[in-house]
């Protein structure tokens, strides 16, 4: 190969890469551009280590067989075209891999995470052995050659010093040729992760602002492809986080257009009622019922459970309430009604409801009431500063649909005489100690603001039941109604 002149040898290693280029032209879009975007750097590294060997093979054999080469020469030239198309392939590698990003980016391409985990590190170290190992091997060669050269020289002094000269400035030019290829490479490399961390940190600082609109776009097997996807889906559920959440801000907003927005104004009665819930929407449920000859009807109820199921069910209850309503008749009977419907839709889901019915009747100053598992109504005459309760038996509602409920009747009271009806959120809420509010908490408040308005006891009592409370979370639903009888 030393006596062929460089032109010759130059162009039958040219010829054979240019018909390895123009091959590269047709296969590129048949295996790279075809397949998924991740795969395709593999692919085009395959490719173009694939043609670059098969350029140094069909060079090799064009030298042995037209030139007559030995096989060492032929060898020495494929192994030469072997690392050269080595460096060039992963080049062209990080190429494609650096326009798969682009394109993801600009197509916002969205994909699961990758099953199989292709990590930078191991990339990185078969990169870097396979490079040493390249380096080595180009190193041992020219130096085994230009020795077995260095002996062949003889004693000339000035022989040796030019052959020393030639063989120095040799390895400077191999070495600065690997040395090229390789710092190409870490460029090349440097700015692929430069556009997967700009894009990875963009997103999340998106994020934390708030930004839900763009996602990670996928376009690598590596570390950074799993972050990506792992991102996306964290962002897939904030988006259905947040679309709950909306979902429920406006369920809490209808709920509270079920509550009386404020209580009716009857002649011979002070009213006032609240709910408060400790969740967005939840079971407790209050309201009041124009009932025929001028009375009025109180309900009270306390669904199981907390949330939208609880919510839902409170619905239902509250439409079944306000058309038996139309039709009234007694307490029992429309408590029985209700009953009946609503242990036809528990069924399946096996809730329940705690109810207690007041039918107030200002013109004959009577009481008639029912109570389904509730909590009694407590009464305060603050002449006497006696409490009594109004209780009596019944069944929670939702359970047994054929049920008949009692009715229990009260003649005459004192004027000033206060009831209060509420849930069992407010005896049963905790101080941080676990310790109950409980009823006697609850009939201090009454007792110590029993001559106040309606609205100013209600107040007292949710503070007092807050303050109780202290840091301790909220955890059941809290509704209040307050009666005073004139």
């Amino acid at each position: 190969m030393a006596g062929l002149p460089p032109v010759r040898l130059g162009a039958i290693i040219l010829s054979a890469f240019a018909a390895a280029f123009l091959l590269r032209r047709l296969l590129e879009k048949r295996v790279v551009t075809s397949a998924d975007g991740v795969l395709q750097p593999k692919r085009q590294f395959l490719l173009d280590f694939s043609l670059s060997l098969g350029a140094g093979v069909i060079g090799g054999m064009l030298n042995f067989d037209i030139h007559g080469f030995p096989v060492h020469s032929a060898l020495n030239l494929i192994y030469g075209t072997v690392i050269y198309g080595f460096f060039i392939a992963l080049d062209m590698a990080l190429a494609r891999e650096r326009t798969v990003i682009l394109n993801a980016l600009a197509q916002n391409t969205v994909l699961p995470p990758q099953k199989r985990l292709f990590s930078m590190t191991r990339r990185f170290s078969l990169v870097a052995v396979a490079a040493v190992i390249c380096v080595g091997v180009v190193a041992i060669s020219v130096l085994a050659r230009d020795m077995s050269w260095l002996t062949q020289v003889g004693a000339d002094p000035a022989a040796t010093r030019d052959a020393i000269l030639s063989v120095t400035y040799e390895m400077i030019f191999i070495m600065a040729v690997l040395l090229g290829l390789a710092v190409n490479l870490i460029v090349s490399y440097s700015r692929n992760l430069k556009l997967l961390f700009e894009n990875e940190t963009g997103v999340l600082e998106r994020v934390s602002q708030g930004d839900l609109s763009r996602m990670v776009p996928v376009a690598t097997r590596d570390e950074f492809g799993l972050i990506a996807g792992h991102t996306n889906s964290m962002i897939e559920g904030l988006r259905h986080r947040l679309q709950l959440l909306g979902a429920l801000k406006l369920a809490e907003e209808v709920q509270r257009t079920l509550l009386p927005a404020n209580p009716p104004k009857v002649a011979g009665l002070d009213l006032s009622g609240t709910s408060i819930y400790c969740y967005e929407i939840g079971g407790d449920y209050y309201d009041y019922l124009r009932l025929p000859e001028g009375r009025l009807g109180i309900v009270v109820a306390d669904v199981s459970g907390h949330g939208i199921d609880a919510a839902l069910f409170m619905t239902a209850a509250r439409a079944f309430m306000i058309s038996g309503a139309q039709g009234f008749r007694s307490p029992a009977g429309l408590v029985r009604d209700v009953n009946r419907h609503l242990t036809r839709d528990s069924a399946p889901t096996s809730q329940f409801m705690s109810l207690f019915f007041l039918e107030i009747d200002p013109a004959e100053k009577t009481l008639r009431w029912v109570r389904a598992g509730h909590e009694p109504a407590v009464v305060f005459n603050p002449v006497t500063g006696a409490f009594s309760e109004l209780g009596g038996d019944g069944m929670v509602l939702g359970v047994v649909a054929d049920l008949d409920y009692k009715e229990y009747t009260q003649a005459g009271w004192r004027p000033g005489t206060v009831i209060v009806i509420g849930t069992d959120g407010i005896t049963e809420t905790r101080n941080p100690s676990g310790e109950f509010f409980g009823s006697a908490n609850l009939r201090d408040v009454i007792r110590n603001h029993g001559a106040e308005p309606v609205d100013r006891i209600q107040s007292a009592v949710i503070e007092a039941v807050q303050d109780f409370r202290g840091e301790s979370p909220q955890e059941d639903d809290v509704t209040l109604v307050v009666v005073k009888l004139m």
